[in-house]
């Protein structure tokens, strides 16, 4: 640890009172802890030359700019920084002029992207409070509180009470290298403790997203909830479900593809969010024996590939956490004597149809992850040429995992996997062999209902 840091990390109960309990509260008293540069161990080492190219050019343009949030609480954790976000009291229209490769987005909330290569800097703004509306800079709110709009500069001080959580108001001051903790991120950080800034309920309400940012970075970081901001997670869940089903989706590629996904759909079930995200998978689970513990087990995989810096696609977890309701419909319209196949399409169509209601699914998604369904149907049919047509298809691997993962949850008795698995590894010879020992099909379903669950304990980590 470096040596000058330690003082500021040894004060874990350490928080401004009055910004903390208050949202409305004025901030021209609030002063930020200062940490100078020789007490604290960020480099600039660890920043992006991209983003430090913007922060000396508003600098030198006579305008205030710093590095804030996640950026500066990872390199605090000793993680070595990803994504640079900067903060400044230069309008979006300023930054713009500054920079030619960049171009302002948003209209809720505006800000300015700006590229080098491929990496993007974002830049904001600082915010004000939403009731300080100056001139054509507006805030708009819902009759729930809701924020529609939000385009109000201010200070820096009101920026950081701003911030969703304490640990992600800290800003680092390319001027003098400092960095300055509004709202007591550091012992937060210290703590292990994830705190909302502000009454939780107000700031869910304002943007009920921030309930699943909550629970991304209590994953990712290995934190503890702070009891006022878990509070109100479960009873304020359902706001999620006036969210834009594409904003939804972009935050659930954050939830379950950065590495932490099995912990984070604990978690996510645990405080009843899950089922505003994928509701037909939520009431699958509640029947069937086998559908949480395949998820468990996608996540768990997928986990496992991001850990070892392999390709993973949102097409495959997509189709495990959506397979079990598609496969319940299935199951009706062939009791109402719709041949398998096109029961299982239709199915398909019924599952995604109230799914893209909660969050969308791209095509470049969709159509690979009806694929991945639909060679579940084919992958018991392996006489004559079938089974080398079906290993050439190109969604084969993904549909043989699944396959797996089934078996693995008790969906399916163990089998038809293992074949696969040696047709796939075998030469010649053995594949001929493993062909004339086809004989009944092994892909028999189980029934694996159970009762609708209960609440459990709130989820371990152990994978």
């Amino acid at each position: 640890m470096f040596k000058g840091f330690t003082r500021f990390l040894n004060r874990p109960g350490e928080h401004l009172k009055s910004p903390l309990d208050s949202p409305e509260s004025p901030t021209d008293a609030l002063t930020p802890h200062i940490i100078p540069r020789a007490e604290h161990p960020v480099s600039r080492r660890q920043i992006s030359e991209a983003a430090l190219k913007v922060l000396y050019r508003l600098n030198g343009a006579g305008f205030d700019a710093y590095l804030v949030g996640g950026c500066i609480r990872d390199a605090l954790l000793g993680q070595m920084p990803k994504d640079f976000d900067v903060a400044t009291n230069a309008t979006p229209e300023q930054v713009r002029d500054l920079f030619r490769n960049s171009r302002m987005i948003g209209r809720r909330f505006r800000i300015v992207h700006v590229r080098f290569g491929r990496e993007v800097i974002e830049v904001t703004t600082f915010r004000g409070q939403p009731k300080n509306e100056h001139g054509e800079h507006i805030a708009q709110q819902s009759d729930e509180g809701l924020l529609l709009r939000d385009n109000v500069w201010g200070s820096i001080e009101e920026d950081a009470i701003r911030r969703d959580f304490t640990i992600n108001a800290l800003y680092y001051n390319i001027a003098d290298f400092s960095i300055l903790d509004f709202a007591g991120g550091i012992g937060d950080i210290n703590a292990r403790t994830l705190r909302l800034i502000g009454d939780p309920a107000t700031r869910y309400r304002e943007d009920p997203v921030r309930m699943l940012r909550a629970i991304r970075f209590a994953a990712k970081l290995d934190f503890t909830l702070d009891p006022h901001t878990e509070a109100p997670l479960e009873e304020l869940a359902p706001l999620l479900l006036s969210i834009p089903p594409a904003r939804l989706f972009d935050e659930a590629l954050k939830l379950f593809m950065a590495g932490h996904g099995l912990m984070t759909f604990r978690l996510l079930s645990h405080y009843n969010l899950f089922g505003m995200l994928f509701p037909e998978s939520e009431e699958a689970m509640a029947d069937a024996a086998w559908a949480e513990e395949l998820i468990e087990q996608a996540l768990r995989n997928t986990d496992k590939r991001i850990a070892e810096d392999r390709p993973v696609t949102p097409a495959f977890l997509l189709a495990a956490f959506l397979w079990a309701p598609v496969k319940y419909r299935q199951m009706e319209l062939e009791q109402e004597g719709m041949p398998p196949l096109p029961a299982l399409q239709a199915a398909a169509q019924q599952v995604i149809s109230r799914q893209l209601e909660h969050t969308s699914i791209p095509k470049r998604f969709g159509i690979p992850m009806r694929e991945i369904w639909e060679l579940q149907e084919r992958l018991p049919q392996r006489r004559g040429r079938r089974a080398f047509q079906t290993r050439e298809h190109p969604r084969f691997r993904a549909a043989y995992d699944l396959l797996l993962l089934r078996e693995q949850a008790g969906e399916l008795p163990r089998g038809l996997g293992d074949w696969w698995t040696a047709f796939q590894q075998g030469d010649e010879h053995e594949q001929r062999r493993l062909l004339q020992k086809v004989g009944s099909d092994p892909a028999s379903q189980g029934d694996g209902r159970r009762k609708r669950r209960r609440k459990g304990r709130k989820p371990s980590a152990d994978a």
